[in-house]
């Protein structure tokens, strides 16, 4: 028979990339999901990921006799199961933690037991739980109070469905196999994830700077796998007589100590890292609040190792080649972060590319033909709204700015870098930004097809006398929220959403310090002078856009008249300096004008 793989689970991180495995062998796939719009959303994610044949979907109800709704014969052609569903969350009551975790487990083995033609069922455990004990099943309530209450409910409940799993499948005649994964990272090649939890909470304090001492020793083991290696183990599984009734230990045995780890992300987002290592005993003592870290979690603080042997001989026979470890982690850390750990709306592509040694966030693809330099004290995020009105566009954090690395002294570099590898280009600046975009174009006039000046800051009157005094302006912006940030720069609070990953870089390193004395060198009048006869030199065409509400000076106007016909001014009507927060659309309709 052909393969027929039905997955439970389907819409979760290791469940989707599953999927995209069993795709890639060829093989149908069925997946079961808890209504339609799961259904929905998972088509698209797989369509969006290169899934040639889109799974059939089907209604699963844990709690229903039947399991899945729908004609039993259909499923008489299923060959192998996949169970990936599951809570994975901290914080359940044991109640919920049992009945997600192993509630599930009995529905499902149950479900398989009737299957004529099932070659396995493959379940998913974890490193920490599994290998447990089938005789022990069922477990008496001494057992689950005890268990429960040392482990909490998450980790105890995976303990108490692997032993059901092997126990059920066994009493029911079910060919099974169980991967025991560690903690899954994302893809090897492009770093995607959107698991938050876990170790991934401690890359995002170490990306915020808020991590401030690294847990444990160097012998303190919290290992790591990329999700797409462990899909591919899986759907090998069903094929291989030898994996019957085996349980796998999928880890990397290559991961670094869990102090080391945070090290390398921490050199790679070019953070500082602590260098205080707090004992994973000293940890246990401490109350929750002062660590920030979940009762839960301190188990998997461990200096443990795992019987990875059967695993990497079964990967050998198959051809299954583990990704490099250091790579793996480190794509991971960047998509994480360029996704602002899950907070980042869904758009454009975001990631992280390297300019003259500057590690340089942006939005949009590297090729596109309209590059947008933002202004300060915002961020690129502020200008994907403009960015997507746009269409083919690229939106680019400045060295020490946003999140790209580096410090401002490093712009001129990075711009000859970025402009020369984006090819002929339509640049836009806006504000500071607008500065970096004349010396850009006068540099690189090849590289530069038309240029335009969103607010520009040295064309327009001065600011107050706060933003030149660096020391205060770092103050204000390094404790802004986004409320106040959206009143400093809109006069209300209306554009507070758009503000808010603007308000956490500037509470990330030195990134205040960097727009502060930018704002006050901005705000000098021979810096001023400087921009304005790099202008007047600059022989391509210009187009101006600023706010009703923030004009041009009469100087700035008469510069600008001494261009002639290859300057043009256009003014939006009831916007200030940050146009692209108040009137997107309106600022997107200007900047597709030709000049």
């Amino acid at each position: 028979m052909s393969r027929h793989a039905l997955v439970f689970g389907a819409t979760g991180f290791v469940g989707r990339h599953l999927i995209l495995a069993l795709d890639e062998a060829g093989v149908r796939v069925t997946a079961a999901t808890r209504d339609s719009g799961a259904g929905a959303r998972l088509g698209e994610w797989l369509a969006g990921h290169g899934c040639r044949t889109a799974p059939a979907d089907v209604r699963v109800d844990f709690d229903a006799p039947a399991l899945i709704e729908g004609d039993a014969p259909a499923w008489e052609d299923v060959t192998e199961i996949y169970n990936c569903a599951g809570a994975y969350r901290f914080g359940m009551t044991a109640e919920e933690a049992r009945h997600a975790n192993v509630g599930s487990v009995r529905a499902i083995v149950s479900f398989a037991a009737r299957l004529p033609h099932l070659r396995r069922l493959v379940h998913v455990s974890g490193y920490r739980v599994g290998g447990q004990d089938p005789a022990t099943v069922p477990w008496g309530e001494d057992l689950v109070r005890r268990a429960y209450q040392r482990l909490g409910p998450y980790e105890a409940s995976k303990v108490e469905s692997d032993a059901v799993f092997q126990a059920a499948a066994d009493r029911l005649g079910v060919p099974w196999s169980v991967v025991n994964p560690s903690s899954v990272i994302g893809d090897s090649t492009s770093g995607e994830s959107d698991q938050q939890i876990g170790l991934a909470s401690s890359l995002k304090e170490i990306w915020r700077g808020s991590l401030a001492a690294l847990p444990g020793s160097e012998r303190t083991f919290v290992p790591v796998i990329p999700v797409d290696y462990l899909a591919r183990f899986m759907t090998l599984l069903p094929e291989d007589p030898a994996a019957a009734r085996a349980s796998y230990w999928i880890l990397d045995d290559g991961t670094p100590p869990l102090p080391e780890l945070l090290s390398l992300v921490g050199r790679h987002y070019q953070v500082e890292v602590p260098r205080l290592k707090v004992p994973v005993s000293l940890i246990r003592r401490l109350p929750a609040a002062l660590t920030r870290t979940d009762p839960e979690t301190l188990t998997f603080l461990s200096s443990d190792r795992y019987p990875t042997g059967p695993a990497r001989a079964f990967a050998g026979r198959h051809g299954l080649a583990l990704p490099a470890t250091t790579e793996s982690i480190l794509r991971w850390a960047d998509h994480l972060a360029a996704h602002r750990f899950g907070a980042a709306p869904a758009g454009p592509v975001r990631r992280f590319t390297w300019h003259a040694g500057v590690r340089t966030f942006g939005i949009g693809e590297p090729g596109a033909p309209t590059l947008v330099l933002p202004g300060l004290p915002v961020n690129a995020d502020t200008w994907a709204p403009v960015a997507a009105a746009l269409g083919d566009a690229r939106v680019v954090d400045l060295p020490g700015l946003g999140m790209s690395a580096g410090r401002p002294r490093d712009l001129p570099a990075w711009l000859g870098a970025l402009v020369e590898e984006a090819g002929r280009v339509h640049l836009v600046g806006h504000s500071i930004g607008a500065a970096a975009a004349v010396e850009a174009a006068l540099a690189h006039p090849d590289r530069v097809e038309r240029l335009t000046l969103v607010s520009p800051f040295f064309l327009q009157a001065r600011g107050g006398l706060a933003t030149r005094v660096a020391p205060l302006t770092r103050l204000v912006l390094g404790r802004a929220r986004p409320v106040a940030l959206s009143r400093l720069l809109t006069g209300d609070a209306t554009n507070a959403g758009r503000l808010a990953s603007s308000a956490d870089d500037l509470r990330r390193g030195r990134v205040a310090a960097h727009a502060a004395r930018l704002l006050s060198a901005a705000g000098g009048t021979r810096r001023r002078g400087e921009l304005g006869a790099a202008l007047a030199r600059y022989q391509g065409r210009v187009h101006v856009i600023v706010g009703a509400g923030d004009p041009l000076t009469g100087e700035g106007r008469a510069l600008l008249d001494t261009l002639g016909t290859r300057a043009r001014v256009t003014t939006i009507k009831g916007a200030g300096h940050h146009p692209q927060l108040t009137h997107a659309e309106e600022l997107a309709g200007a900047i597709r004008e030709l000049p």
